[in-house]
């Protein structure tokens, strides 16, 4: 890989966009670079991903200007794709993904913040939709994973002004869930992301799962996406282990529950 790290830490993988004189802009190399670095992510062992950019100016800065300015109508709709199902592989990743933004987050780099389960930034953290200031709608998701994680409104205040806007308003309007100093911020991330793998991996993919999916559905037929991912874990040795361990009353009879699933 040119401009894609991968490493793992026990149950824990972190990717990390690593085109720093290009403040980790995305062009088509570092997409599909992504795109087989999640491909080849060992599922039986890693339970939880943390994405995060190369060091502390830029998480992501965008897309890559000097490549989409010469495109095509029929290219701009291509280069959309190739971003939108890389996008979309992380939103329907079967584990968690936590995304670790260090820096600046812009077009691109907001839209793949996005795409994770979790945003957490670091306090020097800008984040923006700032495409109609170049004549273009925002290409890999913007206008529509936006309008859900802040309302439609603030979304597009943001996009109709192409306003950045700083790590604290960020949170303020739920675009990420936590502000961390610089020096905290991947610690926070890994410490999370353990969090997670300690629990019941099967459940913890369901759960993905059913949030995904219900959020397109009405609530009865959301619902009833919950009942069948429920009723699937009671099929799992994660269940039998976890009630047995809390109904142990002195934790000796039962080995610590999921340690090996």
């Amino acid at each position: 890989m040119e401009y894609v790290v991968y490493e793992q830490k026990g149950a824990v993988g972190i990717v990390t966009i690593s085109r720093e004189k290009a403040l980790n802009a995305l062009n088509s190399t570092v997409l599909e670079e992504l795109n087989a670095t999640f491909d080849a992510i060992n599922l039986d062992e890693v339970r939880c991903v943390i994405l995060t950019g190369a060091g502390q100016k830029s998480f992501v800065a965008g897309a890559d200007i000097g490549e989409m300015s010469s495109l095509t109508k029929a290219e701009g709709e291509a280069f959309g794709k190739k971003g939108n199902d890389v996008f979309l592989k992380i939103e329907n990743f079967p584990i968690p993904v936590i995304c670790a933004i260090n820096g600046f987050a812009l077009g691109g780099g907001c839209e793949i913040a996005m795409s994770c389960d979790i945003r957490i930034c670091s306090d020097n953290a800008v984040f923006g939709q700032p495409e109609v200031g170049l004549g273009i709608t925002p290409g890999f998701g913007g206008t529509q994973r936006l309008a859900r994680l802040v309302g439609p409104g603030m979304a597009k205040q943001m996009i109709y002004t192409a306003r950045n806007i700083k790590a604290d308003e960020a949170y303020r309007i739920g675009l990420v869930n936590a502000v961390y100093t610089q020096e905290e911020l991947l610690p926070a991330a890994e410490k999370m992301a353990a969090g997670i793998a300690k629990n019941a991996p099967i459940a913890v993919r369901n759960c993905k799962k059913a949030i995904n999916e219900g959020l397109a559905l009405p609530m009865d037929k959301a619902v009833e996406v919950e009942e069948k991912l429920f009723g699937d874990c009671f099929e799992t040795e994660d269940q039998k282990y976890g009630m047995a361990f809390f109904l142990d009353k002195n934790k000796e009879k039962v080995k610590e529950p999921f340690k090996n699933c």
